[in-house]
């Protein structure tokens, strides 16, 4: 999960007498909105943003514990008052909404949370396309970006994932149209001495992006594993990118009887003409283990305090992640030996707090995350290392110098196709100073490759979750529909723009593109 920030550059304030429903604040002064000129780097855009409409909150359709606010606690709020509920799954509202002309939106749903991070669900006509973000305990801006809506009668639903928000208005306003250029990416890795397989690899995914999706699958067993026989029984294609984790590798794990065979797993993907990736669920030492030692990566089953450890108070910890570090990077030298480059996603999802990295906040995380990168590219030499950032929140970010690709986590809800555009944009604008690919590292259901092309949602690859989000957890090779149908499966991989293992070119001959190349010059 991550915050949605808008930077945007006012060029004049304009009150928008023509609002729907009037907005007027508690002490009855019209609430304006303002013109916006974006600035991109190096040029200035035209582009300027108008709102087309906005609703009151306490004038749309309620359901479940949702309710208008009796007595006003919050001041800066717009119209008679505000709402408040989304406590229960069934708690809705929804605004009524008319279209003029078709084309795409942002929505914005002026809210304040109750208390700490808070993210709720987005769907438009019965379709969830997302979810927005608050943080603000006073009314806040919190967006969708770039919805596409027909002409005509729409129902947007607010609708409770965390929950524990105040909502004032919806807020329909033009999108920006998107900046083609986001799509060029220049072939220049964050490690300077990386190996020449894993510079012909990523000069492919530069030469790809913005045209084609990859498509992956995490599979703990390999190749040989359900999810992936699953996918071959239905499509007669294999995924391009096979998705493993280092978990079983770690210490604390292998003192309780794990054995990792990830590694053999990853040689044998490379060499049948695969890609792989792989994240670590980075399962505490021992010593810091407080319930199920399986389960020793969430920040509820142990003790363990990264700032104590990052700031120099707990040196014995600092000791034993060393270890930790070392035992993987075992692991990563086996690979660079065997000449295989990896899609390398360590320490992900840290802003959601649920993994003891992401639990002392972002200047720790950032501290581990640097230290990480430096231990194992410059002590232990492992320059077969595509570096792919997955923290969630632009606060996370630990800068360019660290980071080849930005990778986002999305689990949307069960058959939910449509392309989380405005994922993709904060990720692809709000992270970097300079243009990194953007994939979708961990995914529940897959995504519609027509929907990602008409809204400009080019995911440079997707990597679904195993277990439930592919095979029933059964002994016998079962598809689950219960995330995606099987017909939506062999749209996707039917697709012309998406590649599997098949597709591939021979990367151990592929050609080198040079530093300064964008896409475009080839």
């Amino acid at each position: 999960m991550k915050k949605r920030k808008k930077a945007v550059f006012f060029i004049t304030a304009v009150v928008m007498a023509f609002m729907a429903n009037g907005c007027t604040d508690e002490s009855g002064n019209t609430v304006g909105r303002k013109t916006e000129q974006r600035e991109k780097t190096g040029t200035v855009s035209t582009f300027v943003q108008e709102t087309v409409g906005i609703y009151e909150a306490e004038k749309a359709a309620w359901s479940g514990n949702v309710k208008m606010v009796s007595k006003p606690i919050l001041k800066g709020y717009s119209g008679t008052g505000y709402i408040e509920g989304f406590e229960e799954d069934t708690d809705i509202c929804t605004f009524t909404v008319t279209i003029q002309k078709e084309g795409f939106y942002d929505l914005n749903f002026r809210s304040a949370s109750k208390g700490g991070e808070k993210h709720n669900y987005v769907s438009v006509d019965g379709e969830r396309l997302g979810t927005v973000f608050v943080e603000a305990e006073d009314f806040t801006d919190t967006y969708l970006t770039r919805v596409y809506l027909a002409a005509g009668e729409h129902r947007i639903s607010l609708s409770k994932y965390w929950g524990y928000i105040w909502l004032d208005y919806l807020e329909v306003l033009t999108s920006e149209p998107i900046d083609s250029s986001i799509y060029n990416i220049k072939a220049e890795l964050s490690d300077k001495h990386a190996s020449e397989e894993t510079k012909r690899l990523y000069s492919y995914l530069c030469d790809i992006y913005g045209k084609k999706f990859l498509s992956g699958q995490f599979c703990d067993t390999g190749q040989y594993g359900k999810e992936f026989q699953i996918i071959k029984k239905i499509t007669g294609k294999t995924p391009a990118v096979l998705g493993l984790d280092f978990i079983e590798y770690t210490p604390s794990m292998v003192e309780n009887g794990s054995k990792g065979y990830a590694t053999n797993y990853a040689i044998d993907y490379w060499d049948n003409g695969g890609i792989v990736t792989f994240c670590w669920h980075w399962n505490a030492p021992s010593k810091y283990l407080t319930g199920e030692w399986y389960r020793g990566f969430y920040a509820d089953s142990t003790d363990i305090n990264l700032e104590k450890i990052m700031s120099g108070e707990d040196t014995q910890g600092y000791e034993l992640l060393m270890k930790d570090i070392d035992a993987i990077a075992e692991q990563l030298m086996i690979l660079k030996e065997a000449g295989v480059p990896i899609l390398w996603r360590p320490l992900h999802e840290a802003s959601g707090g649920w993994f003891w990295w992401g639990a002392s906040g972002p200047e720790a995380y950032k501290k581990l995350y640097i230290l990480l990168y430096d231990r194992l590219t410059g002590e232990y030499g492992l320059n077969n290392l595509i570096w792919v950032w997955n923290g969630q929140n632009a606060e996370w970010y630990p800068g360019d110098e660290y980071v080849d690709i930005i990778g986002e986590d999305i689990y949307p809800g069960e058959k939910v196709y449509t392309s989380q555009i405005s994922s993709y944009l904060n990720a692809s604008k709000n992270y970097s100073n300079e243009r990194k690919m953007v994939y979708l590292t961990e995914n529940g259901c897959l995504f519609d490759p027509d929907l990602a092309r008409r809204d400009g949602a080019m995911w440079g690859m997707w990597c679904t979750w195993q277990g439930e989000f592919v095979a029933k957890n059964t002994a016998i090779f079962t598809l689950s529909e219960q995330y995606t149908e099987e017909s939506m499966i062999k749209k996707v991989y039917e697709d012309k723009d998406v590649i599997s293992r098949e597709d591939l070119p021979d990367l151990n001959t592929y050609k080198i593109r040079s530093s300064d190349s964008i896409k475009g010059d080839q």
